[in-house]
């Protein structure tokens, strides 16, 4: 990994923009996390939302940033925040990918094109060897994003889902970076 913090930065895609996540994104956040189909699907959010964790939550990401734990971008189409994609638990030159859109995003190729771009950073700027990344086992199409930049399912365990309130299968999958890049 990069001995060098890695600077904030902005990343352009075809259609988005990725930008480093602020306190001030909170409130859209949790306009999203509302959407029970949203927050269902993620492992760690509560469901209803809590205002107050989320705002806590987002204060903490620059910090993060900053001593290299997470890397958080917010991902703008048009100028609105749309969704969240970011690389955290980052230790021994691993990470893993995660991403979340509101409900009216979905299908439209957003979650793809913006995890690319994480992936890519990930591996290109801090210098991380592998990636690893899950999805709820009733959610295909995660795991469709994920086969289509190069993950291959490794195994299927029972992870707590905060937003659902018991255990529930995930299957984890991992990515390691090809020596050729």
């Amino acid at each position: 990994m990069n001995t060098a913090p890695t600077p904030p930065c902005r990343i352009d895609t075809e259609r988005l923009v990725l930008r480093p996540t602020g306190a001030f994104d909170a409130g859209r956040a949790f306009e999203i996390q509302s959407e029970w189909e949203v927050a269902r699907m993620l492992r760690m959010a509560s469901f209803p939302p809590d205002l107050e964790e989320i705002r806590r939550w987002f204060a903490d990401h620059e910090r993060a940033w900053a001593e290299g734990e997470a890397y958080r971008f917010a991902v703008e189409f048009r100028g609105r925040l749309i969704g969240i994609a970011d690389v955290d638990e980052i230790s021994r030159h691993e990470g893993e990918l995660g991403y979340w859109f509101e409900r009216a995003s979905w299908g439209r190729g957003y979650a793809s094109e913006a995890a690319q771009a994480v992936v890519h950073f990930a591996f290109n700027k801090v210098g991380l060897s592998s990636l690893r990344s899950g999805h709820a086992a009733d959610n295909p199409a995660s795991g469709k994003v994920l086969q289509r930049l190069g993950f291959r399912p490794l195994d299927s365990v029972r992870a707590f889902s905060r937003s659902r309130g018991r255990k529930s299968y995930s299957g984890a999958i991992r990515f390691r970076r090809p020596t050729h890049s």
